[in-house]
C-alpha cells in the first residue's frame, strides 16, 4: 500500500529498533557511583547494565552524561538488568549535558523531580521505562527539549496532581525541539480533577506556537486520562498526529496553538472529550470518533484572526480562529454532539473544507456551528435520529450507511453500502483508510475504506504498547 512519505514518522523501521545488538555489560555496576564511572568512561557503542534494586539518588548528585557522544550507529546505553528491576529514587535520577546519542532503557523512575532532556543535547531516547513519579503538585515528569528525540515504549501512569506526564518544548521562551518521536507509549491514570495543567502530552506552550517542530506522536494508547480536556496538546506548529488509541479519558486532541497540523487515523472511543481545532491549515482525516460524551468534533472560534511573528508572548495565550483547515473522512458515531462551533470569541472559522466524512447520531444535532465564513461543505453522509443540524442542505446526504458493527466493537462499512465510491474532494490528502488500507482512486466516506484486505492498524490495546511493547 501507499503511503506519504513526507512524515518523519514514517522512517520507523530503524526508529524503531530495539537497543543495539552489542552484548550487555557481563557484570552489572552495582552502585550509583559506579554507574558514573562507566558512563565517564564509556565510548560510542558502550553498553552499561545496572543491576535490579532501588537506588536512591542523593539530592544534587544526578547521575550525569557530560560532554558524552555516541553515534547515530552506536548509541551509549544504560539499560537496567531485567526491565523495570532498577528502581530510581530521590530528587533527580538522570542529568545531561551537552551530550548526544544517548539511551535510557528499562527503568523504573519514582523520583520527585522533573527528568529533563536540554536543548544543548540532541538524540536522547527514553525507552522501555516505567514513569511514576512522585505525585506532587505542579511536578511536570518528563521535559524533551533536545532535537531527534525519542520517547517510546514507556508507561506513564498514576498521577492526581496538577502537572503534565510528557512535555516538549525547544530553547529559549519560543523555540521547538525538532523532529521529536513520542510512539508506543501508555499513558494512563491521571486523575487531576482541575480544569487544566493535567495533559499527558503537551507539545509546546502558547510562546512557541509559530515554530515548527515536525513531532511525530504516533501509535500511542491513553486510557483514563482524565486529569485535563486536552490528552494530546498541541501548541506548536506543522506535527503529525496519528494512530494513537485514547479510550475511556475525559481529553481529547486539541490544536490549542500554532498551523500546519495533520491529526490522522485516530480512534476516540468512549471517552468525553473529541478533537478541538485552532488555528490554520491543519488537515484532520480518518478519524474514528464514538461514543464521546462531549464535544465530538469542535471548529473553534478566535480572540484574535491570527498569530503573528513578533508579537509579544502573552498575546498568543488568545485563540487563533481556524482558517484553511480540512476536514475529511472522518467517522462520528453516536456522539452527544457531532460537529460544532463556537460563539463566545469574536473571530470565526474562515474558508475550511468539511467534506466527505460519515456523521450517525442517536439524539441532538449532527451539526451545529456558529458563524462560519466561505465553508465548503461537500458529500458528507448523515443518519439516524439526530437531526441535520444547520449544515447547508447541499452539504450532505441522509441515508443509511449501512455500518456493521465487528467484534471489536468498531464499526465498518458493509457491502452495498452507499458510502462506498461515494467521495467527491479532488485533492488527494491521503491515499489510505485509519486501518492503513488502500483508497482507491473513487475513495469512500468515512474514515474506513470498504475492503477486504487485513488490517494494517486496530485500535491499540495496552499489550500493545509500554515497556513490553514490539
Amino acid at each position: 500500500m501507499h503511503r506519504r512519505t513526507f512524515l518523519t514518522g514514517t522512517a520507523l523501521g530503524a526508529a524503531l529498533t530495539a537497543l543495539p545488538s552489542t552484548a550487555r555489560a557481563a557484570t552489572p555496576v552495582t552502585s550509583l557511583a559506579a554507574l558514573q564511572t562507566a558512563i565517564d568512561a564509556a565510548a560510542p557503542g558502550a553498553v552499561i547494565t545496572l543491576a535490579d534494586g532501588t537506588y536512591t539518588v542523593p539530592s544534587g548528585q544526578p547521575v550525569t552524561f557530560k560532554d558524552k557522544h555516541g553515534t547515530e550507529a552506536a548509541p551509549i546505553t544504560v539499560v537496567a538488568q531485567s526491565r523495570g528491576g532498577a528502581v530510581l529514587k530521590g530528587k533527580q535520577s538522570f542529568a545531561f549535558q551537552n551530550s548526544d546519542n544517548i539511551t535510557l532503557s528499562g527503568f523504573s523512575f519514582r523520583q520527585s523531580e522533573t527528568l529533563d532532556v536540554p536543548p544543548d543535547c540532541t538524540r536522547i531516547r527514553l525507552t522501555r521505562n516505567d514513569f511514576q513519579l512522585a505525585d506532587i503538585e505542579g511536578v511536570h515528569w518528563v521535559m524533551v527539549r533536545a532535537d531527534y528525540s525519542k520517547v517510546d515504549r514507556n508507561h506513564f501512569h498514576g498521577k492526581s496532581t496538577l502537572g503534565i506526564f510528557l512535555g516538549i518544548e525547544g530553547a529559549g521562551t519560543d523555540g521547538m525541539a525538532q523532529h521529536v518521536q513520542v510512539l508506543k507509549n501508555y499513558f494512563s491514570d491521571h486523575s487531576y480533577a482541575g480544569d487544566n495543567g493535567g495533559e499527558p502530552i503537551r507539545l509546546g506552550v502558547s510562546p512557541r506556537a509559530l515554530s515548527s517542530a515536525h513531532a511525530v506522536i504516533e501509535q500511542n494508547l491513553f486510557e483514563r486520562t482524565n486529569g485535563d480536556p486536552e490528552a494530546i496538546s498541541v501548541k506548536s506548529s506543522d506535527n503529525v498526529v496519528r494512530h494513537n488509541t485514547l479510550r475511556d479519558s475525559r481529553g481529547g486532541i486539541v490544536l490549542r496553538h500554532g498551523n500546519g497540523t495533520q491529526v490522522d487515523s485516530n480512534w476516540l472511543l468512549g471517552g468525553q472529550e473529541g478533537v478541538r481545532i485552532y488555528g490554520n491549515d491543519h488537515l484532520i482525516v480518518n478519524n474514528y470518533l464514538s461514543g464521546l460524551t462531549g464535544r465530538a468534533l469542535v471548529i473553534g472560534s478566535g480572540t484574535e484572526r491570527d498569530h503573528l511573528p513578533g508579537e509579544p508572548a502573552d498575546s498568543r495565550r488568545g485563540n487563533d480562529a481556524p482558517d484553511r483547515v480540512v476536514i475529511v473522512y472522518n467517522t462520528l458515531l453516536d456522539n452527544a454532539d457531532g460537529i460544532s462551533g463556537e460563539s463566545q470569541r469574536p473571530e470565526e472559522p474562515r474558508d475550511v473544507v468539511v467534506a466527505d466524512n460519515l456523521l450517525v447520531g442517536g439524539a441532538g444535532k449532527l451539526v451545529a456551528m456558529a458563524k462560519t465564513v466561505r465553508f465548503t461543505w461537500q458529500s458528507n453522509i448523515l443518519f439516524g435520529a439526530a437531526g441535520d443540524g444547520n449544515i447547508p442542505a447541499t452539504g450532505f446526504t441522509r441515508v443509511d450507511p449501512k455500518l456493521v458493527a465487528g467484534s471489536d466493537g468498531i464499526s465498518r462499512l458493509s457491502a452495498g453500502s452507499p458510502a462506498i465510491d461515494a467521495a467527491t474532494l479532488q485533492q488527494t490528502v491521503v491515499t489510505y483508510d485509519i486501518e492503513g488500507n488502500t483508497r482507491g482512486k473513487a475513495p469512500d466516506i468515512g474514515c474506513d475504506e470498504y475492503t477486504t484486505e487485513a488490517p494494517v492498524y486496530r485500535p491499540l490495546t495496552p499489550a500493545d504498547v509500554g515497556p513490553d511493547a514490539a
